[in-house]
Formats: structure tokens, sequence, C-alpha cells
């Protein structure tokens, strides 16, 4: 089986055991502190303005907003540890979505116009915060995600899909319960969607948030929007067409609020499904169509599913440069149908499978395709996602990363939730505390899979304290045990 990573204790045997898997991730001896070492230095943007050093925090929700998408107790606690975290990027604090039947979960964040003064406390709490730990907020950049779910979203059930689709998938509708006969969203649906997102976007300008990411990752809907290579008409086809939806996004926000930035998070790289097999660990399915090919994964090839092919993403950052898009973060896959992909693990969610290559093999694929596209962009601020599996080796790599100018933020998620002060400590030359670092056990994506709230019930007292935390436990028995005797689960 794979090392784990706390098996690793110096840099020599991690780039050791890195090198052994035929794979690179650089890796720096020591971190630097601040003020002298690259993570902690400032970024400019091109009007002047100053992100104070070179973490970012990733959207992390929580499951846990009202129905009506006003936030909650648990929303201002994770808001308040995301300012607390040290890090001067904020990417979205988590994901928004622009109208109601666009929610992944019936307790997601709603970006409407009765909770515009629940944004605004949000964004004020996470800076008092921050203002309160760290002295000043005057480099502190904060941005709002904002979403429609697309094929996965459960509006009204948190078990229960309401999906919106661009095509009919070969593997997912399959995957997903979706019939053949399904309507799928029309050109004229798309229009009025394209006015909502517009309209979030004034509202979070109006309450102070920096910039809006226009979400286009994990299988979502702007995400489906770049493979949706076999829909016809204008939102489909070729890619002036399947990013026609982005760049009207982003030409109406400009029209309308010029003074806010526009950021894009998207998939940088996609394969088929996967799914366990006779013994746990994850396969990927099969698919040819009539061409022989699998032309479903952006960012991925088609003659050869399950690798890398950045000719279009590549293409895709020239034409968000052109559309004036200032900020670019790079995840990859969906936790829906290849979740080992966008979150390297060595503990797979209760839905998932056992990760079928080491979870190391898979930073290495983010910090590779990351740097490939940072290099065709090099004036465009770039986030590279993957680092949180690295665990006590996050500063070494990231620091890495960044100063050789693979990347220029280094964005955490998960860790965030069990140890948000990492990036302050890493910072301020202090040790990490190893009990608190993420360990990947994924209960903050098993609980809600099975409809619970999400966060770190193994790490944070305030999880393993809730009620929640025993029904977790049971709900996992009783699913393990479902799988071991062959129930359907």
């Amino acid at each position: 089986m794979y090392t784990r990573i706390a098996q690793l204790r110096t840099a020599a045997e991690f780039r050791g055991y890195v090198r052994s898997l035929g794979v690179d991730i650089p890796i720096d001896d020591e971190v630097i502190p601040a003020p002298d070492g690259a993570l902690a230095r400032s970024y400019k943007l091109k009007d002047g303005r100053t992100i104070g050093n070179r973490f970012c925090v990733q959207p992390m929700e929580g499951w846990d907003c009202t129905v009506d998408g006003r936030p909650t107790d648990p929303v201002y606690r994770r808001w308040r540890r995301f300012g607390r975290s040290g890090a001067k990027l904020i990417w979205g604090g988590e994901a928004a979505a622009v109208r109601p039947d666009g929610r992944a979960n019936p307790n997601q964040l709603m970006v409407l116009d009765y909770t515009i003064r629940d944004l605004e406390e949000l964004r004020s709490t996470l800076i008092k915060e921050h203002r309160a730990y760290h002295g000043h907020d005057d480099d502190l950049m904060i941005g709002l995600q904002l979403t429609h779910s697309g094929r996965f979203s459960r509006p009204n059930d948190r078990v229960k899909l309401e999906p919106k689709i661009l095509y009919h998938h070969p593997l997912l509708d399959k995957l997903f319960g979706i019939p053949d006969d399904y309507s799928v969203m029309s050109d004229g649906e798309i229009d009025g969607l394209i006015g909502d997102y517009v309209k979030a976007a004034g509202r979070a300008y109006t309450v102070g948030f920096d910039f809006v990411d226009i979400k286009h990752c994990h299988g979502y809907l702007g995400h489906e929007f770049l493979s949706a290579v076999t829909r016809t008409g204008r939102y489909g086809g070729s890619l002036e067409n399947r990013t026609r939806f982005m760049r009207g996004i982003v030409e109406d926000i400009r029209s309308e609020c010029p003074g806010l930035r526009i950021g894009v998070r998207f998939s940088s790289f996609d394969m088929p499904p996967f799914r366990p097999g006779g013994d746990g660990v994850g396969r990927m399915l099969e698919y040819r169509d009539d061409k022989g090919d699998y032309c479903y994964a952006f960012g991925g090839d088609p003659d050869r599913p399950g690798e890398v092919k950045p000719d279009e993403p590549l293409e895709l950052m020239k034409i968000m440069k052109e559309m004036g898009v200032e900020l670019v973060n790079f995840s990859a896959g969906s936790p829906y149908y290849n979740p080992h992909i966008i979150r390297p693990a060595w503990y797979p969610p209760a839905d998932g499978y056992q990760p079928p290559e080491d979870p190391l093999v898979g930073v290495a694929r983010h910090i590779r395709v990351a740097a490939q596209l940072k290099a065709a962009a090099s004036d465009m601020l770039c986030v590279g996602s993957g680092y949180s599996y690295l665990q006590e080796w996050i500063p070494n790599v990231a620091q890495a990363a960044v100063g050789s100018g693979m990347i220029d933020f280094a964005g955490l998620g998960r860790s965030s939730l069990s140890y948000p002060e990492l990036p302050a400590d890493a910072l301020a030359g202090r040790p990490l505390n190893r009990a608190r670092i993420c360990r990947t056990f994924s209960d903050c994506t098993t609980a809600p899979r099975l409809g619970l709230v999400s966060g770190c019930y193994p790490l944070d007292d305030y999880y393993r304290s809730l009620p929640e935390a025993e029904e977790l436990k049971h709900l996992k028995k009783t699913r393990a045990a479902g799988a071991d005797t062959g129930a359907a689960g």
C-alpha cells in the first residue's frame, strides 16, 4: 500500500519517495518565515492593489445555512476562522447560489436581494477577525464564489437530485438516474441565468466584496459548459460556443459593475467517472462513442481517457485574459464522479473508493498542470489546488512552487477546516501543530453525502461534540456493513 505522509519525516525522505513514484513535486528543505520567505511576499495587481502573502483559502461550504439561504452561527464561525488563518486571499468563502434551483443542497448560501445584509455581515465578520489576529486588513482580498449546481442540484432535499443539464452524458446520466427523455436547458433559459449571475455579482459588489468567482469546476453547471461538445446551438460544440456562457457573464459584469474584479475557478483537467471495483479500488469506467473517443473530459485527452491534454485549457486562459478576468484558480475533476482527482486522499469518502494511485501522484498532477497554465498567462493571478494532502509538507512544497514561479498562490481547502491557522504559523516560523493537521479522513465530504452538515469531525472539537458526530459514526458503520454483505447503499 502507499506510504502515508506522516511517515516521511524529512524533506529528503519526501523527495526520495516522490521520485520513486515517477513524478515530481518541488519541495524546499526549510521554510523561510516572514518577511523574507517566498510565501510572505506580497502580490501586486495591475492597478497597484496589494495582497499581503501567497496563501489562499479555498471555498469551503458546510451545508449549514438556513433553508432560505442565510448564514447561521456555524457559517459565521467558519468565516471567522478563515479570517484568523493569516491567508491574505480568500477565494469566495464558500459557494453561493445565484438562484434557489441552483443550490447543491437545501442549506446553501444564496446571493439574493434579501440576503444582501447577511453577506455584508459575513464579510465584515471575517475582516474583524483578521484584523484582531493580524493587526490590519489593507492587504486582504475577499471574493465571493457564484454558482449554479446544474447536474448536481439538490435544492429541496439533501439526497434527491433535481438536475439542470446541458446535454445527455452517456455515463453520468446512467450513474445518477437521468432518463433519456429528460429535458436539457434551452438557450433561452441560459440567457436568463446569465442575468441572475450578473445580479448576484452586483449584490456582492454593493456590500464590498473585492471580486466574484464565476465557478466553472467540479461538475457543476459552469464546468458542464466546458465539456458540452455534443450540445447543439449557441452554447455547445466549439470552444467559442462552450465559453459563451462565461463570456456573457463577464462582459455584463464589467459593464454594470466596472469596479468589480472577476475571477474564474475551473477544473483544468477531467477524467471519466470512477467507481469501486471488486477490491474497493477505483476503476475508470470505459466508454467509446462511434468515433472511438471520449469527448466529455475538458482538459482530458479524448483518445487516451485518463490522460491530461491541456490544449483547450490553454486556449481558455487566452480567452479569459482577453475578457479581462484577473484571477484564475485551477482545480480538477469532480467530487461526484472522480473524487480522487480533485482531492487526493488516503481515506476516501463513504461514497467513494480506495485510491487507484498514490495520492501524491494526484498532487503532482495538480501542480504540473497549474504550472503549465500559469506559464501561459504570467500576468494573471493564479491559484493552485491539491495542497492539503501534503499535510506537514504544505509550507515546504508551497514555498518551492511559489518561489520558482510555478504558481502565485497556494490554495488550502479542507486543511483550513481542521487547522485554519496553518498559514499564520508557517509565516511566523512556528512549528506546525501536528495534532490539528488534516489527515484527509474525508468526513467533511462523507457527512454531507449522508445528509449531515460538513465539518472536520475528527479534529475540530466543535464538530466532534455535535450530536451529528455520533450519527455520522453510525451511518458510516451501517454503510460499511452493507458494503461487506453486498447490500445496496
